[in-house]
């Protein structure tokens, strides 16, 4: 057959400026391996958050921390506080720090801590996945599990091994191919529901990723490879919200449970304080809270756990081109409730269970 070398150059490719190699995700963990005492970390907080989505924990799960992660020393001191708040209130919260390293944009915008870890469009992901997984195991060593969004397919082969608790965007909840990701992780992953505020796609989502999937995907070499899995039965879904408004209310709580129930799975539903049912402000996430936290006390209710988008200052600021003028423990994306916010919620919140039980 006659072929052309130069053809391919005139049809692949025609958009793409580079193809820089990564290290193997094999190399990044040998180069910083799982210590035992961050493996001790993440398989009790898997196993605990399963008991509480099965039932058999009554404890409220409290997924909180940064809308996102930019500046690891402010991510650290921020763990080592609520670390100390984990332990004091651990009789009726299972207390998970929200370590989000990427971040899905509507139009453009910074990407995330793995993408852009300079900040300046640069996309060093090889600094960003090894920063990433150095924080991951200094959050973890401390004894504080963590969650966050799985967003790229490739990234979790990088640092599955230190993430307790997943979640999917509502931008990817309907999408094959986080469903299929889902279906092939070691931890409990919750769905949250479309932009549009349907549930349904999170319940549909949770069925999915309950089965068999082939994918296309990397081994731990870095190897294309056709990445085969068992099923994931722990779905949840997180109500976030939707253009017409909130869905944290009893109503909404009962819809999920009932569509949860007709796809043949047990009810368990996190509220996310944020987005949506904050109405795109911060401060209403007080509100959300003590209104759900009134749910589970007046139960019987399928409400395993919340959300809340906090950080060391309350609000967020602009990516600016002089990083030397960002404000520490600031918010780069969403709003953030502050400490003293942050502190507060999660006491009131042990005192009404620890009351009401």
């Amino acid at each position: 057959m006659d072929t052309d070398p130069t053809l391919a150059q005139q049809v692949a490719n025609l958009h793409v400026r580079d193809l820089t190699p990564l290290q193997s995700p094999i190399e990044l963990k040998q180069q910083l391996p799982l210590s035992l005492a961050a493996a001790r970390t993440v398989t009790g907080a898997r196993e605990a958050i399963r008991r509480v989505l099965y039932g058999h924990d009554r404890r409220l799960l409290v997924v909180i921390g940064p809308c996102s992660i930019h500046d690891p020393e402010a991510a650290l001191d921020y763990a080592r506080r609520l670390q100390r708040l984990q332990q004091a209130l651990s009789s009726q919260l299972l207390i998970i720090m929200r370590v989000y390293l990427e971040k899905p944009r509507t139009t453009v915008g910074w990407r995330g801590l793995i993408n852009d870890p300079h900040l300046d469009g640069s996309f060093d992901m090889h600094a960003g996945l090894t920063i990433a997984r150095r924080l991951l195991l200094a959050i973890n060593e401390l004894g504080l599990p963590v969650a966050t969004e799985m967003l790229d397919p490739i990234s979790p082969q990088y640092l599955d091994d230190q993430i307790s608790l997943a979640t999917i965007g509502a931008r990817t909840t309907e999408a094959q191919t986080h469903r299929a990701l889902a279906s092939g992780v070691s931890m409990p992953v919750g769905f949250k529901n479309g932009t549009d505020g349907g549930i349904e796609v999170a319940v549909n989502a949770c069925v999915s990723a309950a089965a068999q999937h082939s994918f296309l995907g990397i081994d731990e070499q870095g190897r294309s490879a056709v990445v085969k899995t068992t099923g994931n039965p722990d779905g949840f879904v997180i109500l976030r919200g939707g253009r017409n408004g909130p869905n944290y209310h009893p109503e909404y709580v009962v819809q999920a449970a009932r569509l949860m129930r007709e796809a043949r799975r047990r009810p368990a539903v996190m509220i996310d304080c944020s987005h949506a049912n904050a109405g795109g402000d911060y401060r209403r996430q007080e509100a959300v809270w003590h209104n759900v936290i009134e749910q589970v006390v007046s139960g019987p209710t399928p409400i395993v756990g919340m959300m809340v988008e906090s950080n060391l200052v309350e609000g967020k600021q602009p990516l600016v081109a002089d990083r030397s003028k960002l404000r520490y423990g600031v918010s780069l994306t969403d709003g953030c409730v502050g400490w003293e916010t942050t502190e507060l919620l999660l006491h009131e919140g042990h005192l009404a269970l620890e009351r009401a039980r």
